[in-house]
């Protein structure tokens, strides 16, 4: 059996006694308590071999009220526990070269990642997934979900089809159909 104390002085304590034990995963806000977190998930090197630029993302983050307001910017708790990151947005907004969208409210995309390596391999990565996607739905129930993640990227690619992305060969991303 896997015992793990962790202790989070913002969010409490919580003793888990086995994953299977664990209540569904929660995204939460990102506030500023969560920053010094993020900035240390995003420099290990599981989660750096993807998002490559630690000073560009936490900029994106912090100026999530501000310039970066049309991000959406999660940590993901499994129980009490953070582990890991999510965050959607229009793709309107954000205007990335690997997609075309004419208006608003219609095209969304999403990024994630599993910060605590105790986490890595273990579905938490689709339930983050999920999670974003009902935000997305909530939101815009019609909206389409596009995401890019990098080609070799085997996991995340896996994770998206998990839950019910296809891949478009001729565009290069997932979809959500």
């Amino acid at each position: 059996m896997i015992c793990i104390t962790y202790i989070n002085y913002t969010r409490g304590i919580n003793l888990i006694k086995s994953f299977k034990d664990m209540p569904m995963l929660t995204l939460l806000p990102v506030e500023d308590y969560d920053l010094p977190q993020l900035e240390t998930w995003l420099k290990k090197e599981h989660v750096l071999r993807w998002y490559h630029d630690v000073d560009e993302w936490m900029n994106e983050i912090r100026e999530r009220k501000g310039e970066f307001a049309f991000l959406n910017h999660y940590v993901a708790y499994w129980d009490n526990i953070p582990v890991g990151f999510g965050q959607w947005y229009d793709c309107f907004d954000a205007k990335e070269e690997w997609y075309q969208v004419e208006k608003p409210d219609e095209m969304f995309s999403i990024d994630y990642f599993i910060g605590e390596e105790l986490f890595l391999r273990k579905g938490y990565g689709k339930s983050i997934i999920r999670a974003l996607v009902q935000k997305i739905k909530q939101h815009q129930p019609h909206a389409q979900i596009v995401v890019q993640p990098e080609l070799d990227n085997i996991a995340s690619g896996k994770a998206l089809l998990a839950n019910g992305f296809m891949y478009d060969e001729g565009r290069k991303y997932y979809f959500l159909p």
